[in-house]
């Protein structure tokens, strides 16, 4: 996950490096270079940057809160075992169930057997 972001912030970094030598290159025109017709005035430019800048940090930000946030919910998670029908409760946070084992709040790691089911229910109050 921290590759990814790293990488992201590498992307952005390197485009921003590129749209200001551009935008300095833009500032001092060649000699016989002909005018084009289709630019955006600087101010104008900056601010649609900025604002999507902002507006990427904030979705990101907003990303991983909510996955911050829902990985911390706290659910009720039961074991019944599929042969005698024995139901077993546990209480685990969300984050820490993985596939066929999980960890319960007082950190006891429990793995499944093949003939256990587990299902998930929101804990209550």
């Amino acid at each position: 996950m921290f590759w990814k972001l790293l990488l992201t912030a590498a992307v952005i970094l390197g485009a921003y490096l590129v749209i200001r030598g551009r935008m300095n290159r833009a500032r001092r025109p060649e000699p016989g270079a002909p005018a084009s017709a289709y630019r955006l005035p600087a101010g104008l430019a900056r601010t649609a940057a900025y604002a999507v800048l902002a507006l990427m940090l904030g979705g990101t930000g907003l990303y991983l809160i909510r996955g911050w946030d829902e990985g911390r919910e706290i659910l009720r998670v039961q074991v019944v075992n599929a042969n005698t029908g024995v139901v077993i409760d546990y209480r685990a946070r969300r984050r820490d169930i993985a596939g066929r084992d999980f960890r319960t709040l007082d950190g006891q790691e429990v793995r499944l057997a093949d003939v256990e089911r587990l299902i998930l229910t929101p804990a209550g109050p």
